[in-house]
């Protein structure tokens, strides 16, 4: 599935706010791990192999240990958010139990 338009847009926030692409500080990553969050809670969805191959061809990510961490974080956010989203939690008043 190829990136929507507004991943790419993220994406682009990502190599905006990261200073030194060789070297992710922590605050980077909690940036960039929040992005994806946006994202996944917006509804979109990325194809990681897509955001690889983006990262690889943007041009300015020389280092392939950046390029891996934030695929990594992609991987994580959305399959974090894709077990979360699965969880209902149902009150005692939705509950039918003879109790």
């Amino acid at each position: 599935m190829p990136l929507t338009n507004n991943v790419i847009i993220k994406l682009n926030e990502i190599t905006t706010i990261v200073e030194d692409r060789s070297n992710l500080s922590e605050s980077e990553v909690d940036e960039i791990k929040s992005i994806f969050k946006t994202i996944v809670e917006s509804g979109e969805r990325y194809d990681i192999d897509e955001i690889e191959f983006w990262f690889e061809n943007e041009g300015s990510w020389a280092t392939k240990k950046s390029r891996t961490r934030i695929v990594n974080l992609s991987s994580y956010i959305q399959d974090k958010y894709q077990q979360t989203a699965h969880l209902r939690i149902i009150s005692d008043d939705d509950c039918n139990c003879d109790n």
